[in-house]
């Protein structure tokens, strides 16, 4: 089957010629032939995301165009205007997958907004809730590296879509041949008739000024002078965070020239992730150069944030995603000093977050929502917050994944709003006299020292991907203990648990309030197992933390 349809592509009039060669190369290979086109890219609640290439398991034009024609299909029986909005970040072919899906949508009569330029996640959900599209498209592969990209999809609340609404929408791809059950027209044409649309520069306005409206100094003088270090790591970060940041005063901004501009390549950092020390290896060195304060880097569709701050040494550390969720006590401590803290106050965070985030948000007497991991189910909750005309019960929500977001203008995480509102808590404690790297310790000194750890093992291609489930059922088989810690108890999410949707993941609890988190990434070829340890300090966590993981390790053999 397979080789019957790489034979129809290679003998298709292919109108993307980078394909050919691709198609050519392959010839007469069975494993490279078969990995391109035995299955699809599965598409899911976080959209497409694969390699670019030629086949069906591949991001090329043609996956784009069978996708955008189901993601039609769809759109037309849920009633409503019948328009989405579209964005793209800075990969390679973003903006060519964001035209032709455009073309789909308009040959469909499903009229299109699209940004004019690159613009970043958040804004894309901003734009699907300002113009009340009934649904968004963002191209993007988020921090993967180069030869990645995707194609994320969010409902009409502007919310990445529900496990139904991927199930529906997928039953309509696959009803598609991809090459003759598409319709399409041109990108130009459809601006020159109407059908598609730029959006204007009032809603990109609209979207900084709602960012800027989540300050929580309400009236407080502090000094915004420090000296800033930014890398938006050749993405899409640039204009929107720097333009807030300057709106808003801090115009001491030093911006990482090499990776300043869009692209797709990523030359200097070929993880483009914020959450790992090599993409932030660059944003250091100017850091010091600079003797700067503050080191931000988003990452290239600008939905995470990372940071770095002086030590004593007056060395620069890295905060982990987890320790920058302090900007839960800030934003907190800041609502109740001046009685703006709302009734009923809802914090959401992951099951992977921190622990002590639950602990933080119960001391200012915050109600913690726990969801599954991706920030869909964090923008979920505050849809129905809305739906109960309570959005404004909405504090903070946070995954250990650097994502963050302060307010409830858009429903995904929001680099943008992450990037502010750190520069705005950074600059208040240091007018005080307070470092960062004290709140941290004055925090574990109230609550227990926290050591938070990610570790991720890549599983290549469909073997990698039996590998893992065959992982998972180890996992799932009786295990007493970790490191020495006992299990105290398994909680398995494949059932569904705690009224949260069926998902592949594990958390085991263990004695002395520890934890072991293990799940495959819903969008790269990885399993992935979280650690939580608590401890009376630094080195005692560290060495418990160690023993566990390698423990851990024993089941992915």
């Amino acid at each position: 089957m397979y080789l019957e349809e790489y034979k129809r592509w290679l003998e298709a009039d292919l109108e993307d010629a980078d394909l050919n060669p691709e198609l050519a190369r392959i010839e007469g290979n069975d494993e490279e032939i078969k990995d391109r086109f035995a299955v699809s890219l599965k598409f899911g609640t976080a959209g497409l995301r694969g390699v670019l290439g030629a086949g069906t398991n591949r991001m090329n034009i043609y996956v784009v165009r069978q996708a955008t024609q189901g993601l039609a299909n769809w759109v037309k029986t849920q009633g409503g205007n019948q328009t989405v909005a579209i964005s793209y970040d800075s990969r390679i072919k973003s903006d060519v997958f964001a035209k032709v899906a455009a073309g789909v949508f308009a040959a469909n009569g499903v009229r299109v907004n699209i940004w004019p330029v690159l613009m970043p996640v958040p804004t894309v959900s901003f734009a699907t809730r300002y113009l009340h599209t009934s649904a968004g498209v963002m191209v993007t592969a988020s921090h993967n590296p180069s030869k990645y990209n995707g194609y994320k999809v969010y409902g009409a609340d502007g919310c990445q879509i529900t496990t139904e609404a991927a199930a529906e929408i997928l039953t309509e791809i696959e009803k598609l041949d991809i090459f003759a059950d598409v319709r399409t027209s041109g990108f130009e044409a459809g601006v020159a008739n109407g059908s598609i649309q730029y959006i204007p520069d009032e809603v990109y306005t609209a979207f900084v000024e709602q960012v800027k409206a989540q300050s929580v100094l309400f009236g407080e003088k502090v000094n915004k002078n420090a000296a800033i270090v930014y890398s938006p790591l050749n993405g899409t970060g640039l204009k929107p965070v720097t333009r807030t940041l300057k709106e808003m005063g801090y115009t001491n901004i030093t911006v990482v020239k090499e990776q300043e501009l869009p692209d797709g390549n990523f030359p200097t950092c070929p993880y483009p992730n914020p959450e790992i020390k090599e993409a932030m290896a660059l944003g250091m060195e100017y850091a010091k150069k600079c003797n700067a304060d503050l080191l931000l880097a988003t990452d290239p569709d600008c939905d995470r944030v990372g940071i770095a701050v002086k030590n004593k040494a007056g060395e620069y550390e890295l905060l982990t995603g987890n320790q920058t969720g302090m900007l839960l006590d800030y934003i907190c401590s800041q609502r109740v000093k001046h009685g703006k803290m709302p009734a009923d106050p809802v914090m959401v965070k992951t099951i992977v977050t921190m622990d002590m985030g639950e602990q933080i948000a119960t001391h200012y007497g915050l109600r913690t929502i726990n969801v599954l991991t991706g920030f869909k189910f964090i923008g979920e909750q505050i849809g129905k917050l809305e739906q109960q005309g309570r959005a404004d019960s909405y504090v903070f929500g946070f995954e250990e994944s650097y994502g963050y977001l302060t307010g409830s203008y858009v429903r995904d995480k929001d680099g943008v709003d992450g990037a502010y509102m750190i520069c705005e808590m950074f600059s208040y404690y240091a007018t005080k006299g307070i470092s960062l790297l004290d709140k941290l310790e004055e925090l574990y000194k109230i609550y227990g020292y926290c050591l938070n750890t990610l570790h991720s093992y890549e599983f290549d291609g469909s073997a990698g991907f039996a590998k893992m489930q065959r992982i998972m059922q180890a996992f799932r088989g009786g295990i007493k203990e970790f490191g020495g810690k006992k299990v105290v108890k398994l909680l398995d999410y494949a059932p569904g648990l705690d009224g949260l949707p069926k998902s592949d993941v594990l958390k085991f609890l263990l004695e002395d309030n520890c934890s072991v988190v293990v799940r495959p990434s819903g969008t790269e070829p990885k399993l992935k197992t979280y650690i939580s340890i608590s401890a009376e300090n630094k080195e005692t966590a560290e060495k418990i933390e160690a023993e566990i993981c390698k423990s851990a390790e024993e089941y992915l053999k």
